[in-house]
């Protein structure tokens, strides 16, 4: 696991609200704690399974600016293409355009969508989240990848709602 695995993790565990996660994989335990009230820094402790601590990092628990980044590139389309509404990830995970491998793709280019119809699923720590419309219109365009990580907060389709 990088270090850029750890800081999704931990906004994805922040985000969350829970107060600490434990992950055990092959030779690495990883222990996040987040503050109560948000004062308190989160740490990260790696060790081997034998349980000699190898690693400890505080993280400080204002990582804002990261997600301002995807943010702020959406706003791009925005500006040019006004009239729509921009549909956002929810959540922290990996975007997927189908329900399976096999399967066919939630929605295309053109499509017409009404509120609650599934658009896409997004993979967060092996449970995959059904994200639905809030809107009605036409899809304009993907913004996303398949199969592409993907932040909270970024934005994933373009709608017009007319």
């Amino acid at each position: 696991m990088d270090l850029k695995e750890i800081q999704n993790l931990i906004k994805f565990v922040a985000k969350s609200g829970a107060s600490e996660v434990k992950l055990e994989m092959d030779d690495i335990k990883i222990t996040i704690r987040t503050g109560t009230e948000g004062k308190e820094p989160t740490y990260i402790q790696q060790y081997p399974m034998g349980g000699q601590m190898q690693q400890q990092m505080p993280i400080q628990q204002q990582q804002a600016p990261a997600p301002e980044t995807p943010s702020s590139a959406g706003e791009k389309p925005a500006d040019d293409d006004s009239k729509f509404i921009i549909v956002k990830s929810p959540i922290i995970g990996t975007f997927y355009r189908k329900p399976s491998p096999d399967k066919t793709v939630f929605v295309e280019v053109g499509d017409t969508i009404k509120e609650g119809d599934v658009l896409c699923v997004i993979e967060a720590m092996k449970l995959f989240n059904e994200i639905e419309s809030e809107v009605s219109g036409k899809i304009v365009k993907v913004l996303v990848e398949d199969s592409s990580p993907v932040e909270f907060d970024q934005p994933l389709f373009l709608v017009d709602p007319s």
